[in-house]
């Protein structure tokens, strides 16, 4: 197990020893430095404790990508995921609601960490309204599938696959959910929360739209030499660590928000969440060479119900105060409840084969 997390326990020392420097540079102070490693181990372990179910999703699509395409992910992923999601996002969210240049909100985050809070929490209402959408259409697909046999919970999932015939159906359910939940905030806030839940089912969309570009076009060259196989597995990979990529930062959303809870400097959060990131993409990993998801058949389906309940509580958010632990404990009760019914089955299937067996060696 050690060799799945050998990068990200290197990873976390190197945030611990660039968060020493940082918090003796802010406190001048061995309390105060200690204060702020503590803030960034805390904020790495709820990162990564919430965020099981951003594994185990990451893992279905993970399965299916070549060895290559796995390494990218740890590496330009993991770029992205801490660098991107952590520290340029909310710069550019503090940018546009306070029309500044990127130098300028950097030098806001730096110097005038309050102000630079109120921005953020400011456009949670933009944001929860995205990263609701689009997390809400992923649910909603996986259930909505007429191709999945499996069920877990069949008093929901069978009439669920059953109106898997009804093109859009996930996309009218989101954009209901929009427009019900906009009508319980201000007619200011609820014209910011449509649009942006819109831009979440289009960003949802457009990622879908170039993994079946790319497939259409790997289906269109028809050539069976070892270029073509080769040109079609690094699209096919391209397109995954795409969605993964946009998956990732809607998971990431309420995280961002929720840290300035225990700090407001940029740079503090970004090294806390940064570490709780590189620990799930190890976790991710290790489940798919482990088999874990074929061995235990029910935890994608856990995972799944996760994403549509943190889809609801985000749009929900919007009006109603709800703390993320809330959000976490629920996406944990779903994978320990799909854990423990995969083991039932497993259990059951089992015997069932011993009874088989010895029933036709009694015979």
């Amino acid at each position: 197990m050690f060799k799945y997390f050998k990068g990200s326990l290197i990873f976390t020392m190197l945030c611990l020893a660039i968060g020493a420097w940082l918090g003796w540079e802010i406190t001048h102070d061995i309390a105060g430095t200690l204060g702020v490693l503590w803030i960034i181990l805390v904020l790495g372990v709820l990162e990564t404790s919430l965020s099981f179910d951003n594994a185990v999703v990451n893992a279905t699509v993970l399965r299916d990508m070549d060895a290559k395409w796995r390494r990218r992910f740890l590496t330009w992923g993991i770029i992205i995921a801490v660098f991107g999601m952590r520290i340029v996002f909310p710069l550019v969210i503090v940018g546009i609601a306070a029309h500044l240049g990127p130098i300028d909100a950097l030098k806001l985050a730096a110097t005038d960490p309050v102000n630079y809070e109120r921005i953020i929490t400011g456009a949670h209402v933009g944001i929860s309204g995205f990263g609701g959408a689009f997390l809400g259409m992923v649910g909603l697909t996986f259930f909505l599938d007429e191709d999945k046999h499996l069920n877990w919970i069949g008093l929901i999932e069978r009439p669920l696959g059953a109106l898997s015939q009804i093109s859009g159906l996930a996309i009218g359910l989101v954009l209901l959910a929009l427009y019900g939940i906009s009508r319980l905030i201000a007619p200011a806030d609820a014209m910011t929360f449509i649009a942006a839940g819109i831009f979440g089912l289009v960003a949802y969309i457009a990622v879908q739209a170039i993994g079946s570009v790319l497939e259409s076009d790997d289906d269109a060259e028809g050539s069976d030499g070892a270029t073509a196989a080769t040109a079609a597995v690094a699209k096919a990979g391209l397109a995954a660590f795409l969605y993964l990529e946009v998956l990732d930062a809607s998971f990431s959303f309420d995280g961002v928000i929720g840290a300035f809870a225990l700090s407001n400097n940029l740079f503090i959060i970004a090294l806390g969440l940064g570490i709780g990131a590189m620990f799930v993409r190890s976790m991710t990993v290790m489940l798919v060479d482990r088999g874990t998801l074929t061995e235990y058949r029910f935890l994608e389906h856990g995972a799944f119900y996760a994403i549509v309940a943190l889809a609801a509580i985000m749009l929900l958010s919007v009006r109603f105060e709800i703390p993320e632990t809330v959000t976490g404990l629920i996406g944990a009760a779903f994978i320990g409840l799909a854990f423990l019914a995969s083991v039932r089955s497993n259990r059951a299937e089992a015997c069932d084969v011993v009874t088989a067996t010895g029933d036709h060696i009694h015979r």
